[in-house]
């Protein structure tokens, strides 16, 4: 092995332990994020201190306002979107499927995710928009992501999304299941 190949293999070590000991450390953690308004831009997105993302728990809350700004519009949210996945942006296929979750006027999905926000009230969240991310005993058991919990106004339990950490220390977004059915909103259920 040359003096180059123990190099990088050093280099790859301590970035794996890294990766390794961000992931295993993590626990049962909950932090919350406090937004006195969302972003309407991606250098509005840009500007929040979040935006480090220095830790998966700040990615995923910002996963959630672009999302609210996509709801509102599509092209805004794609930037954000795009930014927060890093290297990996959308794909065509993942822009069907976002624009299939908010048909039929279910843009009041990603909004269920702030604190305050029911079906009772039509997912109006409580100002200033508050969301909480929490992570679980599993949460660090793949090396270099971050499976992490939202709770949901419309659902019984929290849901998944799941980060991906960069060489650099910074966590972006990987995979969200956050779009899936909740609670009618009263004003559009006929039995409420």
């Amino acid at each position: 092995m040359g003096l180059f190949d123990k190099l990088k293999n050093t280099a790859a070590s301590a970035v794996g332990g890294a990766v390794n000991n961000a992931a295993m450390s993590i626990g049962n953690k909950s932090e919350t994020f406090t937004f006195t308004a969302l972003p309407e831009s991606l250098a509005q997105m840009q500007a929040l201190p979040e935006a480090s993302l220095d830790s998966p728990f700040k990615a995923a809350a910002l996963t959630v306002c672009a999302l609210c700004a996509y709801a509102a519009d599509k092209n805004i949210g794609t930037e954000m979107l795009n930014w927060l996945r890093g290297p990996r942006p959308l794909n065509g296929t993942e822009i069907s499927f976002l624009n299939d979750r908010f048909r039929d006027g279910k843009t009041y999905i990603p909004f269920s995710y702030f604190e305050g926000a029911t079906p009772d009230n039509d997912y109006t969240p409580s100002e200033p928009f508050r969301i909480t991310v929490q992570s679980t005993h599993v949460s660090g058991e793949e090396q270099g992501y971050m499976k992490l919990f939202i709770p949901c106004g419309g659902a019984d339990s929290p849901r998944p999304i799941k980060l991906r950490m960069k060489g650099d220390g910074k966590w972006f977004l990987w995979e969200q299941y956050l779009l899936t059915g909740i609670r009618t909103p009263k004003s559009a259920d006929p039995w409420a």
